[in-house]
């Protein structure tokens, strides 16, 4: 069921979590923004919400692969 991240480079998801992950990246990582939103009990527009889902995407798949990837099921680290 999970064999597609197993078949994502790994090399592909930390690029994407990098840069779509975080950007933009001034004056803050926009995912830490709507992460410290989550926390206070503001996140609660639309648009920020899909914002939140658009930028932790990568950084979940990425965590999905490595933890795969530990469990001796993620094939290979590139």
């Amino acid at each position: 069921m999970l064999t597609w991240i197993d078949r994502l480079p790994l090399y592909l998801l930390v690029a994407v979590a990098l840069t779509l992950g975080l950007a933009p990246f001034a004056p803050e990582p926009h995912v830490w923004e709507k992460l410290k939103m989550l926390a206070a009990g503001n996140l609660t527009r639309t648009i920020d919400i899909f914002d939140l889902v658009l930028h932790a995407a990568p950084w979940v798949l990425l965590l999905a692969k490595l933890w795969r990837m530990s469990l001796g099921r993620g094939g290979a680290a590139g």
